[in-house]
């Protein structure tokens, strides 16, 4: 008998819009937690519900089903106190409230661990903000691009010469979505053992500047400054860049001297293993210009595909695929990282697969739930009666 999802059990409340809060918490939902969104209806839910160009329906999109797949939706208006009276009830019922609105909305709300400590001591309450709840910042909106932008990676990404540059998908959202949904975790193993829920940070700012990485230590420590290099090279390893080919590109990466006499043997220029420019990795980086334009004299004389053939096994290399060949790659299918996830509007609607695999099986996906569709159930189940959600929908609480 196969075991259920490992957060079979736990429930959790969302108050998110856009990428970074529901791609964390979709995480949670495809393994197994009930994840609920609570949407404000009269303000039409989740902003990229609405979002196109592609629409499944009123209030729902393409867009809005990358990031809440597995999800609930229940509608509840927090301003008003009926509104809040019904929240806290819920959360009497749940093991974690998340959020990611604007830095100084928390509180106001009472979405933090003082407000909700006296529904469920246990609670654990993760803010995902632009740049976090305790400094000058905190009412100030933001977006991944924004992050991008002061954290310094559109003067690491692209070609040298060329205009500061943002990385092609919003990076910063979902590495702070997966962040914040760690450390949502940890807190809940936490409060498991301790009987006691906490408060949680996690900024899309600090997030940025963390993956700056070993370029951030570096400079740090010694001021050494990354800048762009042309292909796409790695900073120090060589060569770890694009070349080009007879029909398109390739990447390799020797990141040691083991791949590199690899590489010369596969494409038997020996003449180049015995270059003193190239003898190193050092006299490599060097010489980075020279060894390009030589193995780009090589490379060309025959395809991606037939080098591919040749280096795959020897040492770590790939194509340079656009979008519509790297999800139509056929390796893509027979891996199943893109499943069915029929929707009532279009029942062959198809979804990217969760990367994680549990006891070797993919993580299974159904298209979140319509805005408010699970509202009635959820109330239900505190014990509200039919009349009395009809006299909280009249007052447009739910």
């Amino acid at each position: 008998m196969s075991l259920p999802p490992p957060l079979t059990g736990i429930r959790v409340l969302t108050f998110e819009n856009f990428g970074a809060g529901p791609f964390g918490s979709m995480y949670l939902a495809d393994l197994g937690a009930e994840v609920i969104k609570i949407e404000n209806r009269e303000q039409g839910g989740d902003a990229t519900r609405n979002m196109g160009p592609f629409f499944l329906g009123e209030n729902d999109s393409h867009f809005f089903q990358t990031f809440n797949l597995n999800k609930k939706s229940v509608t509840l208006n927090l301003k008003t106190a009926a509104g809040q009276s019904v929240f806290h009830r819920l959360v009497a019922t749940s093991d974690a409230v998340l959020n990611n609105l604007r830095g100084d909305q928390p509180e106001k709300l009472g979405l933090t661990y003082d407000a909700l400590r006296g529904a469920n001591p246990r609670i654990v309450c993760a803010h995902l903000s632009a740049y976090g709840r305790d400094n000058e910042r905190k009412a100030w909106p933001g977006y991944d691009y924004l992050m991008q932008a002061e954290a310094g990676y559109l003067h690491l990404t692209g070609e040298p010469g060329t205009p500061p540059t943002r990385m092609g998908l919003s990076i910063v959202d979902y590495m702070t979505g997966i962040t914040t949904a760690l450390a949502l975790v940890s807190a809940l193993l936490g409060a498991q053992k301790n009987g006691a829920g906490r408060d949680i940070d996690v900024s899309l700012f600090d997030v940025a500047l963390h993956q700056l990485s070993y370029p951030g230590t570096w400079f740090i420590n010694e001021r050494q400054r990354t800048e762009r290099l042309p292909r796409s090279s790695h900073p120090s390893a060589t060569p770890v860049q694009l070349f080009r080919t007879r029909d398109g590109w390739i990447f390799l990466m020797c990141m040691t001297d083991k791949f590199w006499q690899a590489l010369i043997g596969a494409l038997d220029v020996a003449a180049l293993g015995a270059d003193p420019r190239f003898a190193t990795m050092p006299a490599r980086r060097e010489h980075r210009e020279a060894l390009t334009a030589a193995l780009d004299a090589v490379f060309e004389r025959d395809t991606t595909g037939a080098w591919l053939a040749r280096l795959q096994g020897l040492l770590p290399a790939a194509p340079v695929l656009d979008m519509e060949q790297a999800l139509d790659n056929p390796f893509v299918a027979r891996i199943g990282m893109i499943q069915q996830a029929p929707h009532p509007e279009k029942p062959g609607f198809r979804a990217l697969a969760n990367p994680i695999k549990l006891d070797g099986e993919r993580l299974r996906g159904r298209v979140g739930s319509a805005l408010g569709a699970d509202t009635r159930d959820v109330l239900h189940d505190l014990g509200y009666t039919d009349g009395q959600i009809e006299h909280l929908a009249a007052q447009c609480v739910i």
